[in-house]
């Protein structure tokens, strides 16, 4: 790989007797790795059913090396929303920000989807994830995994940093940053953003950086913590921009995000080769120590830079251990639920509707009784709301939204039609079998999966009773099916479907 002149002669700088390791790796090829839903599934059933080769990635609780001659994007466990593909260095930011179920959380820069789905998976259906994209046509992408991966509680928006900050002051819990960068980390991976970093360097960068993390700390609560990371080394946007935010808000610290050693042996994770931070290439605080540095001639990955902020404030709890924790598992805080308790849906109930613009809306009786047959844990852990013709389970305690750019507010469970209801595909990721009475579970090698995947015409040789179905694989949920006198409809997304 003939890499920029000028990145070159930084990274001699940079490295000095470490430079030819480094540059070594250049001329091997890069890692593969998917990140287990455990929304879903955990690691260990993963692996118990898991049709490729995988390894385990040491410092990753859920995440898995794959074989670059193998496609885990062209299996049916992959539309079921089981795991994720994700370099494996860029899974780390997503395990090292200690959320908890209840949390308020922030992905401030979250397309495609890659930490953000991680965040949700941590949260449990609690709480809420706020997962934004400046661009729209990158957050539609983050839009679809979030609902890939079943994520109920998330609010999806497109929005800047500013008026993110307008409506959000001091909200979250836990903020993460994983800041636009010059991405030198993934040269080896995507050769092509070496152009990209020709034409605008690392300044450009820098300026973006240090804005968005600006507003980022505003929203985050006293007490909270925030994470900032990037995939390049730059010295400027790494120690560099956490230099800059220590000097415009004494109120942060940057704190060891990296587990106790007994933390380690209990799980079984090991962070051999990742690297500290480098006072001398920020502002020379002792505290830049604590950044981490991910080099890819010392592990198996394409390299990340990683700083765990804490905000002065907050209460007791909220200044429990800063490095106890890499994973909500390993965690012991114990965080105030934020759910209400389920209202059964009766009849033609009115639902008031938070962000229709009136008191109440109706809510139809073929969406209630749909709604009723529902596991009632599913529905508790929001509020029904209407913006009609569709039916969304909202999650609570949100500002006024009133002027954000808004993709999606919650779990978008179905449309109401003229005398009938159809369920989302987003409802169908996000439900296990268990949460719906009336399921069809295909084997994995059954040909029909892949026929519903394709969106094709299935004839099923057993007799069903008419209504709508949950189409699984192996009991993992693909989407929906209905059968009207034992001829079925094949309902999966066709935005969705297997090309």
């Amino acid at each position: 790989m003939n890499l920029p002149k000028l990145f070159e002669d930084r990274m001699r700088k940079l490295l000095g007797e470490e430079y030819e390791a480094f540059k070594e790796v250049y001329s091997k090829p890069h890692h593969s790795g998917l990140r287990v839903n455990t929304l879903k599934i955990t690691p260990e059933e993963f692996e118990a059913i898991c049709p490729f080769s995988i390894k385990r990635i040491p410092w990753i609780l859920n995440g898995y090396y794959y074989d670059s001659d193998q496609q885990p994007s062209k299996h049916p466990f992959y539309y079921a929303g089981l795991y994720y593909i994700q370099e494996p260095s860029a899974m780390t930011p997503a395990s090292l920000l200690p959320v908890n179920k209840g949390d308020r959380v922030l992905d401030i820069c979250a397309a495609p989807g890659g930490k953000s789905t991680e965040l949700g998976a941590k949260l449990k259906g609690e709480g809420l994830l706020v997962s934004n994209d400046i661009s729209n046509s990158r957050a539609k992408a983050l839009l679809k995994n979030i609902e890939l991966l079943g994520i109920s509680n998330a609010l999806v928006l497109s929005e800047t940093p500013n008026k993110l900050a307008e409506v959000f002051s001091e909200y979250f819990d836990k903020i993460l940053v994983d800041a636009p960068c010059s991405g030198e980390g993934m040269f080896r991976k995507s050769p092509s953003i070496m152009k990209n970093w020709e034409q605008y360097g690392v300044e450009y960068y820098n300026k973006l950086q240090k804005e968005i993390i600006t507003f980022a700390a505003r929203m985050l609560k006293p007490g909270g913590m925030m994470l900032y990371s990037t995939c390049t080394f730059s010295p400027e946007e790494d120690e560099g921009t956490i230099s800059y935010l220590l000097e415009q808000f004494p109120e942060f610290h940057v704190v060891n995000a990296i587990p106790e050693e007994a933390v380690q042996r209990e799980h079984g994770l090991s962070y051999e080769g990742f690297a500290f931070g480098r006072p001398e290439w920020g502002n020379g605080k002792d505290e830049l120590k604590n950044c981490i540095r991910l080099w890819p001639h010392k592990l198996e990955g394409e390299g990340h830079f990683i700083a765990l902020l804490r905000k002065d404030g907050g209460s007791d709890l909220e200044n429990q251990a800063d490095n106890s924790t890499a994973e909500e598992k390993l965690s012991s805080a114990k965080v105030p639920l934020r759910n209400a308790p389920l209202k059964k849906v009766t009849g033609k109930r009115t639902w008031s509707g938070n962000t229709a613009g009136n008191n109440q809306t109706p809510l139809s009786e073929e969406a209630s009784d749909f709604i009723n047959k529902l596991n009632p844990k599913r529905i508790g852990k929001g509020e029904i709301t209407v913006r009609e013709p569709y039916v969304y389970l909202s999650p609570q305690g949100l500002p006024n939204l009133k002027g954000l750019r808004i993709l999606r507010q919650g779990l978008l469970i179905g449309e109401m039609k003229k005398r009938r209801f159809e369920p989302s595909q987003a409802l169908a990721s996000a439900l296990c079998a268990k949460e719906y009475e009336k399921i069809i579970s295909l084997k994995r090698e059954d040909p029909n999966v892949i026929r519903y995947l394709k969106c094709e015409a299935i004839e099923f040789a057993e007799q069903y009773e008419d209504g709508w179905y949950l189409i699984c694989v192996e009991d993992y949920p693909l989407g929906w099916g209905k059968i009207t006198k034992n001829q079925f409809k094949n309902k999966y997304l066709p935005g969705w479907r297997w090309v």
